[in-house]
């Protein structure tokens, strides 16, 4: 069988040439206003020059948008980047006994993972925006199939190419610090130099996220307000001065800053169960110790086989198809992968490995089908933690059915449902978390736990397909409505995106899932370094919960959690209300905007400028409290304390982030499901006051499903992380005491 390097570096040209095929195939429409045929147009005439140059106006101002926010975003960063990267440098420098190459490579591979964060969010951005169109001129013709797989290869630029940059960097700065490292004794000291790559992952999806996700939500939030429910006039109306500032907050929220998330996700359960596995090279080799990566590279080569079953095998005919199809794409990719990676198992891995285990002095000795089952029951896991969010959050269920019919009453009860139907959702979803952890732990120590999370992200480049697909969809039926083309390119643009809604909800199910392996993962990993940092004086038989500092501390990162969603639910708020006020101000200095046809154009830019200003300010204090918590926490409190915050914070995200995101997605389909009623139904309909209740609740589920919800993944994560990359600087103050030697 090929080396593992060669498969690896192999399917990482071949995702991004993938990716760039995807791009040319969608760069072959044309950004121009057609009919249904040659005998009937949607728009006033075939070809209709006003409305393609109004197409082409609306999809510069959201790029203009896009781009200057993201290069403003960026540049903080890069601040951050410079300024922590030299925090990095000397903190694991002076950790390591002033060991200077390994915090220099820890701090190289943090700036390289930074800067392939920003790459696959800003890269993720220009695909959408320059997608969104041409989906919008493919809903114009006939049938479904043109314009699914329009917006359906948008997302596959972005899944491809960011699983073979992400694959291809993480591989390159191995073999480069293999130079260094050359000897199976000291890949132990490669594994946790390469552990910064997932760091600066991480960091950049905390701005990314949390940033994007502000700026996406202001401006959601404050034209439904103004426009919906005060004016009654139609999501993404021309007239609205919010609306092109919502578009863009798709591009830079839902596309950007997950695209760095979900990079994050896959570094940093890559790094872990290199750290965690790195013993096993001295007695399998090269190949058993960069298995986790190889499940990666595999995965790549099963999602784009099962690609072609959406655009060519069994393309979408008919509304009914479209979620149908995004459905088996998820479901496809996870029965593949199980024959897949057993074959990986096989290849990769000797018929019997030594795995030193993360607690006692025991050595285990694994067999290749130990690591295939527990990569499985990730792989499987996720694939029921997306099928019970799509229960969860799809209106073809009970659930959001009743969350409906919960609005006939007012806006009162739908809250009360929805933030139920939230608590609810996450009981399943725990329980296959915690039969994940407890049979791959068995299975394969820590290590299996880290194989279950990569078993997880197996299928990310269709994860992430699905997931860009969504925000696609929605700027398309947001242009559509803007260059006020027929009703039936909207009424197509939103069946597309009601699937993708549902589907973006399954894509965070697993994210969170997910992230919570993977913060186990880290934290294993964190026991890992630290027993060997203190000679096995620490944690040689785990972590006594019942200490008083670790106690106290898994109360306070318990709270973690919250303080987080109430930073960012409130920074939300505040530039809602500052959205709101600037809308209301036009509406009221120029009543002629709510005309049936205005002759002038809202002032669109100073929305943008309100969300621009609002999100880069606002982002910070909760990335501060993030990213200095665990890092204060060791040097003045000590290893015990930072292992209570990490499980605390691990315990607590896990079910608020699920309940967040489900009770956001059911808001958001409950009301999608209202607007397909007809005027004469039990429903009502838009425009009713049924379908008003629905919007508050849909208003005050935007911010829990797309800010908060999403990010507190990358909580636990990065605090994780964090803690890994900086073990031997915590160990370093008073043998893991911490300053105050409590």
């Amino acid at each position: 069988m090929a080396s593992a390097t060669a498969i690896i570096i192999s399917a990482a040209l071949v995702a991004m040439v993938w990716a760039l095929l995807q791009f040319l195939l969608i760069s072959r429409v044309p950004v121009r206003s057609e009919g249904i045929s040659d005998s009937t147009g949607l728009v006033a005439g075939t070809n209709d020059e006003a409305t393609t140059r109004r197409l082409t106006e609306i999809y510069e101002a959201i790029y203009d948008g896009a781009e200057s926010f993201l290069r403003a975003e960026y540049t903080i960063c890069a601040w951050f980047v410079a300024a922590f990267s030299i925090v990095v440098f000397v903190l694991v420098s002076w950790g390591t006994g002033w060991d200077f190459a390994r915090g220099a490579f820890t701090a190289l591979s943090f700036v390289l993972g930074a800067c392939t964060s920003i790459l696959s969010g800003y890269l993720g951005m220009k695909v959408a925006v320059y997608s969104n169109v041409r989906t919008t001129v493919s809903a114009q013709k006939s049938g479904w199939k043109s314009c699914f797989n329009v917006a359906f290869r948008a997302g596959a630029v972005m899944g491809f190419a960011l699983c073979g940059l992400g694959i291809f960097m993480l591989y390159v700065t191995l073999l480069a610090f293999r130079v260094h490292y050359p000897l199976p004794e000291d890949w132990i000291y490669l594994t946790e130099c390469l552990t910064g790559y997932g760091l600066g992952g991480s960091s950049i999806a905390m701005f990314g996220r949390v940033g994007g996700g502000i700026y996406t939500k202001a401006a959601d939030v404050g034209a439904d307000l103004v426009g919906k429910v005060v004016h009654g006039i139609p999501e993404d109306d021309p007239r609205n001065p919010a609306t092109i500032a919502d578009n863009v907050g798709d591009n830079v929220g839902d596309v950007a800053g997950m695209g760095s998330d979900l990079f994050g996700s896959f570094a940093e359960s890559t790094c872990a169960a290199l750290v965690l596995g790195s013993s096993i090279g001295i007695s399998g080799g090269w190949d058993a110790m960069v298995f986790p990566v190889a499940v990666s590279a595999v995965g790549i080569f099963v999602c784009l086989l099962c690609s072609f079953i959406a655009t060519d095998l069994r393309p979408v005919r008919a509304e009914k198809d479209v979620e149908t199809s995004l459905k088996v794409q998820l479901i496809s990719t996870t029965i593949l992968m199980i024959p897949a990676v057993y074959g990986a198992a096989e290849g990769f891995l000797p018929q019997e490995f030594m795995l030193k285990a993360t607690v006692g002095s025991e050595v285990l000795t694994l067999q290749p089908w130990h690591a295939f089952l527990c990569v499985s029951m990730g792989a499987v896991g996720g694939l029921i933690i997306g099928l019970i969010t799509e229960y969860y959050t799809s209106h073809s269920y009970k659930p959001v059915r009743e969350l409906a019919d919960s609005c006939k009453t007012g806006a009162a009860t739908n809250m009360i449902y929805g933030i139920a139907l939230g608590y609810k959702s996450a009981i399943i979803p725990v329980l296959v978390l915690a039969i994940v952890v407890y049979g791959s732990f068995k299975l394969g120590d820590m290590y299996g736990v880290s194989l279950a999370a990569i078993g997880f992200l197996s299928n990310l480049a269709t994860g992430l397909t699905i997931d860009v697909y969504g925000p696609v969809c929605d700027n398309a039926g947001g242009i559509a409505e803007m260059a006020e083309l027929d009703p039936y390119v909207r009424e197509k643009t939103d069946a597309l995106d009601a699937a993708g809604n549902t589907t973006a909800a399954i894509g965070k199910g697993f994210a969170i899932g997910s992230a919570a392996l993977v913060s186990l993962a880290l934290f294993g990993a964190f026991v890992t370094r630290i027993r060997h940092a203190s000679g096995d004086e620490l944690f040689q038989n785990g972590v006594n919960m019942l200490s008083p500092i670790t106690f106290s501390f898994l109360i306070i990162g318990g709270m973690i959690p919250f303080a987080f969603a109430a930073l960012t639910m409130k920074s939300v708020g505040t530039a809602a209300m500052q959205m709101v006020l600037e809308v209301q101000r036009q509406f009221d200095e120029k009543p002629h905007l709510l005309d049936a046809n205005p002759t002038e154009r809202p002032d669109y830019d100073a929305c943008i400028a309100i969300s621009t200003k609002a999100s880069l300010k606002e982002m910070v204090p909760p990335g501060a409290m993030v990213i200095l918590t665990p890092l204060l926490t060791g040097i003045f409190f000590g290893v015990y304390a930072v292992s209570g915050l990490l499980v605390g914070a691990l315990v607590a995200a896990v079910q608020l982030a699920i309940s967040m995101s489900n009770s956001g997605g059911a808001w958001d389909n409950a009301k999608k499901y209202i607007e397909k009623a007809g005027p004469d139904s039990e429903l009502k309909g838009k425009g009713s006051d049924i379908h008003k209740a629905a919007v508050v609740g849909d208003t005050v589920g935007d911010p829990f499903k797309d800010t908060s919800g999403p990010a507190l993944n990358i909580v636990m994560k990065l605090m994780a992380v964090l803690s890994l990359v900086f073990a031997d600087t915590f160990y370093a103050c008073n043998g893991g005491a911490g300053v105050f030697m409590l």
